[in-house]
């Protein structure tokens, strides 16, 4: 039996190009003004965190930058510029400039699973704060109201660990047997199902991470029953 689903986000709510377009875009532009202008105060623990990470201690505002703005291109999973981007983008999303995009079968799903009685939660390595935006800005309207809680990679861990999935079934205070994950990453089940988590695979046309064995592979959310 399921009692609740956790989804992942990038290929699989949602197009990988339209985050790494869109929010990585926006945040590629506006990163060296906003850790100027905020140096003191949001950007303060972004700038000691990646001057820490990148081992380069004395780095300068401007050569933080280009380094967030490099793994920003390779698209590592670092928490210094996932939380620069939450707050860079926060602002995107509540001026217009940027929507949260999803693929057509999702939102019927989240909410008929909704209706159902499960409970539905985002893990993903992007900020929580991004994750929220995400679905309270949906193009074609809101859907973070169908979404109890979100993890990111400072509330649960790597994504491809299965302590991390151990700590959200303890967050969310449901037996991990309960818990359907549903992913693109193939690592990422692997973890999942590691630490006792049912999962299923999301692959869709254009989408950049091969189907793998030995997890159940789909095109649509429309073929999740959780009952």
């Amino acid at each position: 039996m399921t009692s609740a689903i956790v989804l992942d986000i990038e290929g699989t709510t949602s197009p990988t190009s339209s985050v790494r377009e869109d929010l990585y875009g926006y945040t590629r532009d506006r990163l060296p003004q906003w850790l100027a202008d905020n140096s003191a105060g949001a950007a303060a623990p972004v700038l000691a965190g990646a001057r820490e990470l990148a081992g380069r201690p004395d780095a300068d505002i401007a050569e933080v930058a280009e380094i967030l703005r490099g793994w920003l291109g390779s698209d590592v999973k670092a928490e210094p510029l996932k939380t620069a981007q939450g707050l860079i983008c926060h602002e995107g999303f509540r001026s217009g400039a940027l929507h949260g995009e999803f693929f057509p079968d999702v939102a019927p799903a989240l909410a008929e699973w909704k209706a159902a009685g499960l409970t539905l939660y985002v893990y993903s390595s992007g900020s929580v704060r991004n994750q929220r935006d995400w679905f309270a800005f949906a193009r074609g309207g809101e859907l973070g109201s169908l979404i109890s809680g979100y993890f990111d990679l400072s509330t649960a861990g790597p994504k491809r660990e299965a302590a991390s999935y151990d700590k959200i079934a303890g967050a969310v205070g449901v037996p991990a047997a309960e818990i359907l994950f549903l992913s693109d990453h193939p690592d990422e089940l692997d973890a999942a199902v590691a630490a006792g988590w049912s999962a299923v695979g999301v692959h869709r046309p254009g989408e950049p991470n091969p189907p793998r064995p030995p997890h159940r592979w789909i095109g649509s959310f429309a073929e999740i029953d959780p009952a």
